[in-house]
């Protein structure tokens, strides 16, 4: 393989010459220029992209750490932050987590190791998070995706959470229910959902009711049938269950159908996210759209703007983006008889998973 000492000779021109030439660093004259080119075509020469990247101290690579990519919302974000890279000449590494703390600061660890120029994360939690910690020290510019920011200059783009919750609680309140009922995955894996139960509570106070204690479920199960009979065998069962993502809300809604329950009718289920397939199933699902794609994009053009030092005109860290609510037919009015909902057979064992957003 040709190298640069075989094009200077070739060119009769010293080999920083050529590197000039290779690298744009200065001008060089029209005959160099001319011979140059002459022997990089005779010799096959090709600029090898690491050492010029090491030479610089960048490598056009960015990285990107999410829990996961079966669930649409992330692999919607993913797609948007990979457009936004490739328009600028960027690269993009991809990492996901399975929500777990350890392998979101060994993938940062990893890219680290492999010089990307910036990261971007959506961790399970920003404010007690060892990957940011590791970040941080080594001083790589990064930004949150999803998460909220856990300080005054960390880079975040997200959602208003509270409010988005909020919002769709008053909406649910809207339908005549009084008992609505917050399932959610673990807290510890998803800052995302402690939020959203913070802006149901606030909706449900603020409507003079007490905001029960939220149902925390595996969230990587998607078959909760088991660990949503304690809820709903009760005689004073909920009306509407608020899921804390588009996800869990449909495989609640398969639990609801295989205990012969109708939904809306029986029992409403929203959930927040605004998946695409939330709208390929019967009912449709009333849930909270944000925009995820967009998101990617606007935390890429972030990342981007950090590393590049480039001045912005909205220098705040937390960039929120809008909400919508998606009226969907899961959400109907709250039902005038209410009674406890069973298994209408025995519960089988299952063994698939779910994620949160």
């Amino acid at each position: 393989m040709a190298n640069i000492k075989d094009v200077a000779d070739l060119a009769r021109c010293s080999i920083a010459t050529v590197s000039r030439y290779v690298n744009g660093a200065a001008p060089i004259s029209v005959e160099a220029r001319a011979r140059i080119e002459a022997a990089i075509f005779q010799t096959g020469y090709r600029p090898s992209e690491i050492g010029r990247s090491l030479k610089r101290q960048a490598t056009r690579t960015l990285g990107i750490v999410v829990p996961s990519l079966t669930n649409p919302v992330f692999a919607l974000s993913v797609s948007g932050f990979q457009l936004a890279a490739r328009l600028a000449g960027y690269h993009v590494l991809i990492a996901t987590s399975d929500y777990d703390p350890a392998i979101e600061a060994a993938a940062v660890e990893t890219f680290l190791g492999q010089s990307v120029d910036g990261l971007a994360l959506t961790v399970c939690d920003s404010f007690s998070s060892p990957a940011l910690a590791t970040i941080d020290a080594a001083g790589k510019p990064n930004v949150l995706l999803f998460n909220p920011a856990d300080q005054p200059d960390r880079l975040a783009v997200t959602v208003d959470n509270i409010a988005a919750a909020r919002a769709m609680t008053e909406t649910i309140l809207s339908r005549g229910h009084r008992r609505v009922a917050f399932l959610a995955g673990q807290f510890a894996a998803s800052d995302r959902s402690r939020l959203r139960y913070r802006g149901y509570a606030a909706a449900l106070a603020q409507a003079g009711l007490k905001p029960p204690l939220p149902l925390e479920l595996d969230f990587l199960d998607t078959t909760p049938d088991a660990a949503l009979l304690p809820l709903l065998s009760d005689d004073n069962r909920p009306t509407a269950l608020f899921c804390s993502n588009d996800v869990l809300a449909l495989g609640v809604i398969g639990a609801l159908k295989r205990f012969g329950a109708r939904v809306p009718d029986d029992m409403s289920v929203v959930g927040f996210d605004g998946i695409d397939l939330g709208q390929m199933v019967e009912p449709t699902l009333c849930t909270v759209a944000q925009p995820a794609r967009a998101m990617g994009e606007r935390a890429c053009e972030q990342l981007l703007n950090a590393i590049r030092n480039t001045p912005v005109d909205d220098p705040g860290a937390e960039h929120f983006l809008d909400f919508e609510i998606h009226h969907g037919g899961s959400l109907g009015p709250a039902p005038l008889i209410v009674g406890p909902i069973r298994p209408v057979k025995q519960l089988h064992p299952y063994n698939n998973k779910q994620e949160t957003a």
